[in-house]
């Protein structure tokens, strides 16, 4: 996905359309949440399949293998795509991960809670479909949809398997202590020594739920914040390479094109040309 923000309404034409249409596993670089309003969703994620009728939320993070397949239900299809670029809302993309990260699909109940959700998305969608939309308000109500979700999700009781819950507890605690210590060089024995764990099982931890190392999950929480300081401000190269840790403008650079595929400068470039 070019863009740093897209959002999509699917009615019965649409899903017909995208179920005509070749649709295999697959992995995508940006964040997605999936809002049902009416209809049904047929997931495939983490290795198995799921039907979930609306209303129901699904988040799926960024290098997910996943399939979803919008479907009608009782004549009716009403749901909401909202994709976005982890650096779009860097300060929170990583709670979404310790938050969904075993559970991606929730059924909520039709009440007005949830007529938010959609009122919101609505409101979204307007500013979205502008000549020129402000992306600085779609990031806020953006993040107001996260914490409307959020709120609701607290009051269901998502896991009753203890050994599922202490791994989710152990990898909540990375996920906040990455977000407390990210900008400064620490290493996996740093963040497994806080934990009171090896190395070895935070590793396992981390590439059971997120299929990735623990360097490379704060190697990720780096380039993201990297890529919003570029988006977000005027500091120089060196100065976001400093503020992350980096004492070397060129080993900044080199991190940085190693995980995203352009220099800094020339994602700055490519941001503002989308931007404006």
């Amino acid at each position: 996905m070019n863009e740093i923000f897209k959002i999509i309404k699917f009615d019965i034409t649409e899903s017909e359309r995208i179920n005509q249409l070749k649709n295999d596993p697959h992995h995508h670089d940006f964040e997605e949440l999936l809002i049902g309003r009416f209809g049904q969703l047929e997931h495939f994620i983490d290795f198995k399949s799921h039907t979930i009728d609306s209303p129901f939320v699904s988040f799926i993070a960024q290098g997910k293998l996943h399939r979803a397949k919008p479907l009608a239900k009782d004549g009716k299809c009403d749901i909401w795509a909202l994709r976005f670029k982890s650096e779009f809302i860097a300060d929170t993309v990583f709670q979404l991960y310790a938050a969904y990260h075993d559970k991606a699909n929730i059924s909520l109940k039709a009440d007005e809670c949830f007529d938010r959700l959609n009122t919101i998305c609505e409101i979204i969608y307007q500013e979205y479909s502008q000549s020129s939309p402000d992306l600085s308000i779609i990031r806020q109500l953006l993040k107001s949809l996260f914490a409307i979700i959020e709120s609701d999700r607290k009051k269901l009781n998502l896991n009753n398997d203890e050994s599922k819950k202490i791994q989710s507890n152990t990898f909540r605690n990375f996920l906040k202590l990455l977000d407390e210590h990210y900008k400064e060089p620490k290493d996996v024995n740093f963040y497994a020594d806080k934990l009171f764990m090896s190395a070895r099982n935070l590793n396992i931890i981390c590439q059971d739920i997120l299929h990735q190392s623990v360097s490379k999950i704060i190697e990720t929480r780096k380039l993201i914040e990297a890529k919003n300081l570029l988006i977000t401000t005027d500091k120089t190269i060196s100065e976001i390479g400093y503020e992350l840790g980096f004492n070397e403008k060129t080993y900044f650079t080199h991190a940085f094109k190693r995980g995203s595929g352009f220099t800094p400068s020339e994602y700055r470039k490519e941001m503002e040309k989308l931007i404006s």
